[in-house]
């Protein structure tokens, strides 16, 4: 099946039937999620697999109540780093650089560049800059469920500050961005699974430049 085709099969979930996604597909996805594209290549963030009963039935109110984190099998909680500094950064390239067998000092004229442009934008930037890179991470991962047929529902509706506070995140320089319960359908209590799909129209959406 290709992936227009998969994307077309994948919606909201609103409804999961309790069912465990197996582990090789969790796995599939999670990979897929790390293997993301980030600017620079720096991917500040951090994605945290959530299967603890206990810890999803205490975030469930954190997120309003919604069923899927409990009804779902697993909870991918991404967390984008507070803030870079040159620092974060430098470990970032000398891993790269050490994993590329190639000397460290190589990066360091791009490594002086990034940290001069980034520096004077302010925590604020940072923070919000990486929480763009996690989202790009989070849509990979909403793909690569649909692909392995397992059912997401991608959200936003939480309190950051609260989920923050019970999994450690302040302690670890992180915070909570987006969260995404993994599953399966129940095709008998979701008002939303027989609907059709929409999206804007192509010739709305689409604008080429020739």
């Amino acid at each position: 099946m290709s992936l227009l085709e998969d994307l077309n099969w994948r919606y909201a979930t609103k409804k999961m039937n309790g069912e465990t996604v197996p582990q090789d597909k969790v796995d599939y996805i999670v990979e897929a999620a790390r293997l993301a594209p980030s600017s620079s290549g720096l991917q500040p963030y951090r994605l945290f697999v959530i299967s603890n009963k206990e810890l999803l039935e205490k975030i469930q109110p954190i997120a309003f109540d919604q069923a899927q984190i409990t009804d779902g099998s697993h909870l991918l909680v991404w967390a984008a780093w507070d803030g870079y500094s040159h620092n974060s950064i430098s470990e970032v390239f000398e891993k790269t650089t050490s994993e590329r067998g190639i000397p460290k000092e190589t990066m360091d004229d791009y490594k002086t560049r990034l940290w001069g442009m980034y520096e004077p934008l302010g925590n604020e930037w940072h923070a919000n800059h990486a929480a763009k890179q996690a989202y790009i991470s989070f849509g990979l991962a909403i793909a690569a469920a649909a692909e392995q047929k397992v059912d997401t529902t991608p959200m936003e509706g939480f309190n950051s500050a609260a989920l923050d506070e019970l999994l450690g995140l302040a302690e670890k320089g992180l915070k909570s961005v987006v969260i995404l319960p993994l599953g399966y359908r129940d095709t008998s209590g979701d008002w939303l699974v027989n609907l059709k799909k929409y999206r804007t129209p192509k010739e709305e959406f689409i604008t080429e430049i020739k």
